[in-house]
């Protein structure tokens, strides 16, 4: 036991004796001193002694499903600033290719007695994919906030950038520049987002009077590599802008546009979509559509520890709004 208390009290910066008086449940700790010292068993890896273990620690799971989409990170960096300025410290599982599951991290944060969860890309968007751990957290009744378009019925309150907006900034942008053959490139057909897009995409290529065929839109898994084949499918077709469902996407599209011995954008126009790091500094700098990290991650924190809190949030989507931010990778169609 020795040991444990004073790992447990230089982590926290209190004496032995006050970790002891926590452990055991007796009066004349401070509330935060009591859970500063149950979230430090929790992250230096110590059992709660069984009359602790039902109080939930002050750590909120943040799943991702990647990092190398640096829109990930991103939305990482402002949920976890936020939720350290309410005295919660956050989790981060990473799904990786053969690695652990998104159920798997669900189960482990669980056993973590964890005060929520936060999901920013998951399973939850994708209609055809595993549900069933989110079932289990709703049956839990444990706090969880979605970022981005979800599945219906899973009832969670979500923060979302909205889709229909985003599209229409691109394409309205793409027709000012005298584009006319405009193609996309979205997720999996079953991803939420991606249907939101293409449903807006429809809408306002009949209110400009301009028609979108099917054989201009190209669904791909999110990669440099699936936007490059997408962009050579789309160029036999003579389309000469693109609206791609991310970044990545579209520096696939601008890679593959190259691959052809065509330019960007004297050939033809890209936009992306997040607007995440470094696309300004892309050759050429990508046009994108901004989602607002800053005021969607702060969003999600709010709903979140107002749930921990024991207020009733309900299980209704916030649209964020979007901004069109345009850089070098579109120009006047030839």
């Amino acid at each position: 036991m020795t040991p444990r208390l004073a790992e447990v009290a230089r982590k926290v910066g209190v004496s032995e004796a006050t970790v002891s008086r926590v452990l055991n449940g007796k009066p004349g700790v401070s509330d935060s001193t009591r859970a500063a010292v149950l979230t430090a068993l929790d992250v230096l890896g110590y059992e709660r002694p069984s009359q602790l273990r039902g109080e939930r620690a002050r750590l909120v799971g943040l799943v991702l499903p990647e990092l190398q989409n640096p829109i990930f990170p991103a939305f990482a960096e402002v949920v976890g600033g936020a939720l350290a300025l309410r005295g919660l410290t956050p989790v981060l599982c990473t799904q990786t290719t053969g690695g652990v599951s998104e159920a798997d991290y669900v189960s482990l944060l669980l056993q973590q007695h964890v005060s929520g969860v936060v999901f920013a890309g998951g399973f939850y968007a994708q209609a055809d994919a595993p549900h069933d751990h989110y079932r289990l957290l709703a049956e839990r009744n444990l706090p969880v906030v979605l970022i981005n378009a979800a599945i219906e019925h899973l009832g969670f309150p979500q923060v979302s950038c909205d889709d229909a907006v985003a599209v229409e900034q691109a394409w309205r942008h793409l027709v000012s520049l005298g584009h006319e053959r405009v193609g996309l490139v979205l997720g999996p057909p079953d991803h939420v987002p991606s249907s939101r897009k293409l449903a807006a995409a429809h809408e306002v290529a009949k209110a400009s009077g301009l028609e979108l065929p099917e054989e201009r839109v190209e669904h791909a898994m999110f990669s440099q590599a699936g936007g490059q084949a997408a962009a050579g499918r789309l160029l036999e077709r003579g389309v000469t802008g693109v609206i791609c469902a991310s970044d990545v996407l579209a520096l696939g599209v601008v890679r593959g546009v190259r691959r052809r011995g065509l330019r960007v954008p004297q050939d033809v126009s890209v936009v992306g979509y997040d607007d995440s790091a470094f696309m300004n500094c892309a050759d050429p700098p990508l046009t994108t559509v901004r989602q607002p990290i800053e005021a969607m991650g702060r969003a999600a924190v709010q709903l979140l520890t107002a749930r921990i809190d024991g207020k009733h949030v309900p299980a209704d989507e916030l649209l964020f709004e979007p901004e069109l931010v345009v850089r070098g990778s579109t120009a006047p169609v030839r």
